[in-house]
């Protein structure tokens, strides 16, 4: 029998079949777009991820046809609201937590909860990237959606419905939504009174530390080619999943997720909820593994902005090495020039994420000429981004949070030029998983705890997770990007204020 983690990401879904060993048996993944129907807006279409995400399933457990899946975890994007029917189907677009349009209602927050307050309840900074803020634009502005739905779901409990029958979310991604109150492990009743929000129009909370939420539809498992129940398993955001399948789960352990987004998560055994954090915008949250809490950071560029240049300034160059059978980023980056460049990105081509988060950012590249090449440009693109997770891990440290070595996970783990550029700029070594899909692997734990595979979450990590290589910092590069980092720390405020501006 074999496990399948589900991972619903911003821009694709993934599909991954494991053996009890971690060993990979089947996989299929799809991409889909974001939708910007006006400016600051992130959109999706929900029903569209549900159908490419049901084909995943089926070509991973088609790959893996002799080894039956015993049980499924989900791994999803957080803060993505969904309004749905009493049939579970979408009434309108899914609202993604890169969606900035919420700025009057947090404002009411802050009004009427209070920054700290809501800091100290639930572990997540007022910002627009939160579900409630969300939930209260679609009670002001969609009226008659928010009349007609029947549940808002996250895309969790939105795909559990639609493969099990009923809507139920972990405590890891409740606890991101700014309703959970992380002493009591349960929904804030105040806020959700306060803000007019229903507690049953919200999915059912799943059992703490995991298990059992349901089983698969019949008609659904007919489709796969099962012939017995498939365990449905509670899983969560994918970013602590991730965590787990890079093997932080213990306190002091962190992991840089290099996908859509790049993010570091850091394990804790009580929720580091202090001034400094708080300052830096740093949400705290429930871990997937029973009993520890994560401080995250985050910049919302990620990988999103190596597609942004592969799209839009590469496109010959991508089609050209697809066509070859290459990774298209492996040919972009073939040629990059060795050291630091002579560039400086500010990478908030999405606004910023922690510490600023400031929506008003913009992307820029400083020091362009008639000389500049595309692979300077690309290699520059690295540099910013990493920039960028040096800021956020000098906050942590500034903020008590010790952190000697990252696990590298998702696609940037691939790329042997950008984890060497991650370890020379943050002076801190690296250690890279035999399974660089780690939000799969993960949700797949999760699933192997609930269906008894293994006895708990910390025997599972000891069976599946190994090291695959460990990458240490440079001393002549990390003097050489230390200058560059102090340029880049000057930077960012002057552009960021200029773009106020403008």
């Amino acid at each position: 029998m074999s496990l399948i983690g589900l991972d619903i990401g911003t821009t694709g879904c993934k599909a991954i079949i494991f053996s009890s060993e971690g060993n990979v048996l089947g996989q299929s993944m799809r991409e889909y777009p974001i939708v910007s129907p006006h400016s600051g807006w992130a959109e999706q279409d929900a029903e569209m991820v549900w159908q490419l995400a049901w084909d995943c399933l089926r070509q991973a457990v088609a790959e893996a046809r002799h080894a039956p899946p015993k049980a499924l975890a989900l791994s999803v994007q957080g803060e993505a609201i969904i309004p749905v029917d009493g049939d579970g189907r979408p009434l309108r677009p899914a609202i993604l937590g890169m969606d900035i349009r919420t700025r009057a209602e947090n404002q009411w927050l802050a009004d009427n909860f209070g920054a700290q307050a809501l800091f100290n309840r639930t572990g997540m900074p007022l910002h627009t990237i939160n579900t409630l803020p969300k939930l209260l634009w679609l009670q002001r502005h969609d009226s008659e959606v928010w009349r007609a739905a029947d549940q808002f779901l996250l895309y969790e409990d939105f795909l559990l419905r639609r493969l099990g029958g009923h809507a139920a979310i972990s405590h890891c991604l409740a606890s991101r939504t700014q309703m959970y109150d992380l002493a009591t492990g349960d929904w804030a009743e105040n806020i959700l009174t306060k803000c007019g929000i229903a507690r049953e129009r919200l999915a059912p909370l799943a059992q703490a530390g995991g298990g059992g939420v349901g089983t698969l539809r019949r008609d659904l498992a007919r489709e796969l080619g099962l012939h017995h129940e498939l365990l449905l398993a509670s899983g969560g955001h994918d970013q602590a999943c991730a965590a787990l399948g890079s093997g932080v789960n213990q306190a002091g352990l962190a992991m840089v997720s290099s996908g859509t987004a790049e993010v570091v998560e850091v394990a804790m055994t009580t929720p580091a909820l202090n001034e400094t954090l708080r300052r830096g915008n740093i949400s705290v949250y429930r871990h997937v593994v029973p009993g520890l809490y994560l401080a995250m950071t985050l910049n919302h560029s990620g990988g999103l902005l190596l597609r942004w240049f592969r799209d839009t300034l590469c496109p010959a160059e991508r089609d050209e090495a697809i066509a070859r059978g290459q990774d298209p980023y492996d040919a972009i980056l073939a040629d990059v020039p060795a050291g630091p460049t002579q560039l400086l990105v500010l990478p908030h081509f999405a606004g910023s994420g922690t510490p600023w988060l400031d929506t008003t950012s913009r992307g820029a590249i400083l020091g362009l000429t008639f000389g500049t090449t595309r692979p300077a440009i690309a290699k520059a693109l690295l540099e910013g981004l990493t920039f960028e997770l040096r800021v956020n891990l000098d906050l942590l440290r500034e903020g008590g949070v010790t952190i000697n070595e990252l696990h590298a996970v998702g696609g940037g783990a691939r790329s042997p030029l950008w984890l060497q550029l991650k370890a020379d700029i943050c002076d801190t070594p690296l250690c890279v998983p035999r399974v660089t899909e780690a939000a799969c692997l993960g949700a797949a734990l999760l699933a192997g705890v609930a269906a008894g595979t293994y006895s708990d979450l910390q025997t599972a990590v000891v069976h599946t997770v190994r090291q695959q290589r460990r990458i240490e910092p440079r001393a002549d590069s990390v003097s050489a990007y230390d200058q560059r980092y102090h340029l880049y720390r000057r930077m960012c405020p002057t552009l960021m204020n200029l773009q106020r501006q403008l």
